[in-house]
């Protein structure tokens, strides 16, 4: 799969949506940039090491790529594909997305100096892989929750993909993530990211970290307390769901993954 993770030179081209849907203000964090890439694993393969081939990459590759801020790899946990696997990685700016790559080729050369080496680990690597994949780059919007803490156990990754209406209306969700999700204390770490490339425009995805499959389920009750707390008058509570709602069209995905955190940066 030779780092087609690489990842794939992770890709790239569009500039982000110039919509008048406001999320936050001008004042906030400078966002970062997104590249996932699905993978699907070769169910006729033997498995065994993969965990252990991946480790090596990451160590001799990903690791120290400085370029590379943060990296995560998600495996299917209730989605519609039992084969997905996703490398997920996160730059400070679209140039270092291009520039990262050529940083793996360098630190390949180095760490696998041994071109009959190198070829065998890649092939071996490669192998754990359909042929297929995806590539698809977001861009982070500000009111997200960071990890306090990084755990050295598997999470659960909840993703919920919106539809964005694209209308000009609706305002708001910014005020929504602060008073409830930050708030919850089962969330441990919150990502909303804007569509930059890939398939559909109106793509709003939202990743929410739990340590657990039950903190996720108990975690809505949670929320509904944190919203009656926020909005404690049901007129005012009303109106401003009635405006962030226009947001989104009502149709949304959700999926459920488990990070593998030995691969995480």
């Amino acid at each position: 799969m030779k780092t087609n993770k690489n990842l794939l030179s992770l890709l790239l081209v569009i500039l982000v949506l110039a919509s008048t849907i406001t999320f936050a203000q001008e004042s906030e964090p400078k966002p970062v940039f997104i590249t996932a890439t699905t993978m699907h694993f070769n169910l006729d393969a033997d498995g065994s090491d993969w965990l252990k081939t991946e480790k090596e990459y990451f160590d001799k590759v990903t690791s120290q790529n400085e370029l590379v801020v943060a990296a995560h790899v998600v495996t299917h946990f209730y989605t519609e594909d039992n084969s997905e696997v996703k490398f997920v990685y996160v730059y400070n700016n679209w140039a270092d997305i291009e520039k990262a790559s050529e940083i793996n080729n360098m630190l390949i050369e180095k760490n696998f100096p041994d071109e009959a080496k190198r070829k065998a680990f890649f092939d071996k690597q490669s192998s754990y892989y359909a042929k297929k994949h995806s590539d698809e780059i977001y861009q982070s919007l500000p009111f997200a929750k960071q990890a306090t803490s990084k755990s050295d156990k598997p999470q659960i990754f909840y993703v919920r993909n919106s539809q964005m209406a694209l209308n000009g209306e609706g305002k708001g969700y910014n005020e929504f993530a602060k008073n409830v999700i930050h708030k919850n204390p089962l969330v441990k770490a919150y990502y909303p990211h804007r569509h930059l490339w890939g398939s559909d425009s109106r793509d709003f995805l939202e990743v929410f970290v739990f340590d657990s499959l039950a903190d996720l389920e108990i975690s809505a009750d949670k929320n509904q307390e944190l919203i009656m707390a926020a909005w404690p008058d049901e007129a005012k509570r009303k109106e401003y769901f009635k405006e962030m709602n226009k947001l989104f069209t009502g149709k949304h995905g959700d999926f459920i993954y488990q990070n593998v955190p030995e691969l995480n940066k």
